[in-house]
Parts: structure tokens; C-alpha cells; sequence
């Protein structure tokens, strides 16, 4: 299992990335927000999700971790492959797709290309009680809220298995000013 791939962007066409590491270049299938931001000679890092099948062996990658675990929930939901799962991500940031799921927008989950209304109803059912809490939303144009995904005690906390809200009711109370090893250690400690 590839967990994340960091090297230099080498080229970028149709939704992936060339990631150039020690002279190896992976072609990484990106959101479109990541897609964007991925600057052809500049030092980049995509959290990875290795997808093997009898006929083809490809990689997806994300910028944050708790977008790969949201890919990753994506994927569990019955009739969502890899590529309608980017699709969804695709839609906005990783905060907007999971405050839709959450607030149970399936009309905003059926925009991806690729994905009905059936699906995006399914996806809306399957998840919303596990993508966390719903926040401030804005109906047709989620908004960015003070929810912080880029807190590394959070993303270590979601990669042992933690949903999003776990995570944050694991964290409320602790101190965020501790090194993230100490943070995760007394979360942990809590919740045994």
C-alpha cells in the first residue's frame, strides 16, 4: 500500500499528476481543487489511495488526509467507484463535500459528473451519520467554516479509525497548544 506520495510535480493533464519521486514519476488522479493548486516544478505531497483491480493499478491522491478519508467513505457506499468518488470531491473543497453529506444534500452530491440521483440519495443515507456535524451551510454553495482539517492530531486520530466528529469530541478539552504526539496520546487516553 502506497500511503502518500511527496516529489515534484513533472506534469499535469486530464485530472492527474505526474509526481516526480527520486526520478520515478506517479501518475496520481486528483481532485480538481488539488489539481489547480499543483504546480508543474514545485515540491508537493498527496496522501495516496492505492486502487488495485484484475485490469488496472492506479493511484488517487489528496492534499489532506481527512479528504482521503472521506474518498475512502465515499467508496464503501454501494454503486460509488473511485472515479465517482473524485468526482464528488471534485465539487468543492473536502469541507464543502462532507457539510452537503451532512446536512443531506443530495442535490449537490448528484452535480458530480457520473453520479445520479439515486446514488447521491444513497450517499446522503450511507453517510451523513458518519461525516460528522453539520455545520453553518448555505444550501446550493456550502461555506468554509472554522472547522479545522489540517489539525494533525485530528488527521492521526481519523487515520486509527476515528469518524470526524469522534476525532473533534476526542480533542475538545485538550490543550492545542501540546505537541500533537501528547494531544493524540491524552484523546486516546480519554476514550479508553
Amino acid at each position: 500500500m502506497i500511503a502518500h506520495i511527496k516529489g515534484v510535480v513533472a506534469e499535469k493533464f486530464a485530472g492527474s499528476v505526474i509526481v516526480d519521486v527520486g526520478g520515478v514519476g506517479y501518475e496520481v488522479q486528483v481532485p480538481l481543487g488539488d489539481f489547480e493548486a499543483a504546480l508543474i516544478d514545485t515540491d508537493i505531497k498527496f496522501y495516496t489511495y492505492h486502487h488495485v483491480r484484475e485490469q488496472s493499478d492506479e493511484l488517487f491522491g489528496f492534499s489532506s488526509l481527512a479528504a482521503k478519508k472521506l474518498f475512502e467513505m465515499l467508496i464503501s457506499v454501494q454503486g460509488v467507484g473511485p472515479k465517482a468518488a473524485l468526482a464528488i470531491l471534485s465539487l468543492g473543497t473536502s469541507e464543502q463535500v462532507r457539510n452537503a453529506i451532512a446536512n443531506s444534500d443530495a442535490a449537490f452530491i448528484a452535480k458530480a459528473s457520473g453520479v445520479g440521483k439515486k446514488t447521491a440519495d444513497r450517499v446522503v443515507v450511507d453517510l451523513s451519520d458518519k461525516v460528522g456535524i453539520a455545520t453553518a451551510y448555505g444550501g446550493s454553495s456550502p461555506v468554509q467554516t472554522e472547522l479545522n482539517t489540517n489539525d494533525e492530531a485530528l488527521e492521526a486520530l481519523m487515520a486509527l479509525g476515528y469518524t470526524l466528529s469522534d476525532g473533534l469530541s476526542a480533542l475538545d478539552g485538550i490543550d492545542a497548544t501540546l505537541p500533537t504526539a501528547e494531544r493524540v496520546r491524552q484523546a486516546l487516553k480519554a476514550r479508553s
